[in-house]
């Protein structure tokens, strides 16, 4: 955002705003623009000739971040070129539209959304969001490391909405438009411990997408379940992330807790591989972790042998990780 560009706060409000209320109408185009990019990362932002007006409110909950914005019609395009020159792919963005109609491209999906509906897009993969008149959404922006979702269960909810006449559609409606509305009341733990059920019902909605919700565990080991997938995501820099420290931390078993496991279709040891090596693949090509040696990324989410590491990247990836990272570099 530019210097001096106007942030006021709003009473009854407990975050940041930033409104063109303000600003000079000859240059409400131009702030509109950076104050959406600022808010949204690396996107390419088209709006209307003529801004009459648009407000973003921010606050934060826990590790996540809330967005409330109410503007005009725009175009807002996510390209392969952003992606590689931005670190903003870290996020997920969680949605509601609750006024206007739009469109969501992602994942070779291409859905028109109506008011009042829950969508989900992933930075980092191109996306384009159309909303063509007046609108109002409510966001939750996610890091993927808390998330708790693979990258192949995350593509089953990308630009998939969800239908707030259904009921995981409801529930999640309900929740993330009351935990944006309420997010800078709460302090920070306690925010993120309310997140947290939306990140379940994110999880429950990738089972039910694929299939599983079929084969599920009783109720009580399905909630463990989610603890336990969130608990690994939050801990995959520890080197001694393994079954037994795992069952430790929730007071159970290990045989207890590869029992729990049974519905991922993988084993405790790797599904914590699988999540450490999306997040190894992240950072080799985020524009901070440029300085980082390979073997420096890999130690930085638990991998002790640079070995394993290049063994395992390979038959995950179908390359080295010296080349993927050369392959994303800019030409």
């Amino acid at each position: 955002m530019t210097a001096g560009a106007p942030q006021v706060g709003e009473v009854g409000f407990a975050g940041h705003v930033l409104t063109t209320a303000t600003v000079p109408t000859p240059q409400r185009r131009t702030y509109w623009r950076e104050a959406l990019s600022r808010t949204f990362g690396a996107v390419d932002m088209s709006v209307p000739d003529e801004v009459h007006s648009g407000t973003i409110r921010t606050a934060p909950l826990g590790r996540l971040q809330v967005t409330t914005v109410d503007g005009d019609p725009l175009e807002a395009r996510r390209t392969r070129r952003l992606i590689a020159r931005d670190d903003e792919d870290e996020y997920v963005v969680v949605k509601q539209l609750t006024k206007g109609g739009a469109r969501l491209e992602q994942d070779t999906r291409d859905v028109a959304l109506r008011a009042g509906e829950v969508f989900i897009y992933d930075m980092a993969r191109p996306v384009r969001l159309i909303l063509p008149e007046r609108f109002q959404t409510k966001s939750l922006v996610v890091p993927r490391q808390i998330l708790g979702l693979t990258e192949s269960d995350l593509r089953q909810i990308t630009a998939s909405p969800l239908r707030s006449g259904t009921a995981l559609g409801g529930l999640l409606s309900v929740l993330v438009s009351r935990l944006v509305d309420t997010a800078g009341s709460y302090r920070p733990h306690t925010g993120e411990l309310l997140a947290r059920n939306v990140l379940d019902l994110l999880t429950v909605l990738a089972d039910e997408r694929l299939g599983r919700n079929s084969e599920e565990a009783p109720g009580g080991e399905a909630t463990l379940r989610l603890r336990i997938r969130e608990f690994i995501g939050r801990n995959l820099a520890d080197p001694d992330l393994t079954p037994e420290a795992i069952a430790r931390a929730h007071h159970i078993s290990v045989r207890y807790l590869h029992k729990v496991f049974e519905g991922e279709d993988t084993t405790v040891s790797r599904f914590v591989q699988s999540r450490r090596l999306e997040a190894c693949r992240q950072d080799l090509v985020r524009r901070e972790s440029a300085h980082l040696t390979i073997v420096a990324v890999a130690q930085r989410w638990g991998f002790t042998s640079a070995a394993h590491f290049s063994r395992v990247f390979r038959a995950a990836y179908g390359m080295s990780p010296s080349e993927w990272r050369d392959s994303r570099r800019p030409q």
